[in-house]
């Protein structure tokens, strides 16, 4: 995902998940089909040096490659790190995705079918 619309559109109408080190926001949206969309957002305010966010953006974006399978279509991901994501280990951030982004999903596809008048099963 590059387009500011997109991270946009995510932060508004998404739903969110958050740990201690990253904030997940998940966003169903049926005019993307099959494809899934995945941003990262990781603020100079919280990682100042540029090292240091190349490198928890790298991490995430390998965590991200793992669960990309249990990512339904028709799906936008942003992922955004915290001041503590800086001094995370791999594992713990992968944790963290591993945790949090099934919960945003969940909550995207429950507001989606809202939106869209059907009932959700819980």
């Amino acid at each position: 995902m590059v387009r500011a619309d997109d991270f946009k559109t995510t932060f508004r109408r998404g739903s969110r998940a958050v740990t201690p080190r990253i904030i997940v926001h998940a966003q169903a949206d049926k005019s993307l089909a099959e494809s899934v969309l995945v941003g990262f957002v990781v603020p100079k305010k919280q990682i100042a040096k540029a090292t240091g966010r190349n490198l928890v953006k790298r991490r995430l974006r390998a965590s991200i490659g793992e669960q990309l399978p249990n990512i339904p279509g028709g799906t936008r991901i942003v992922v955004q790190a915290k001041a503590a994501a800086r001094e995370a280990s791999y594992e713990t951030l992968a944790g963290d995705l591993e945790k949090s982004l099934p919960k945003a999903i969940a909550r995207a596809q429950e507001m989606a079918a809202k939106r869209e008048g059907e009932v959700v099963n819980a």
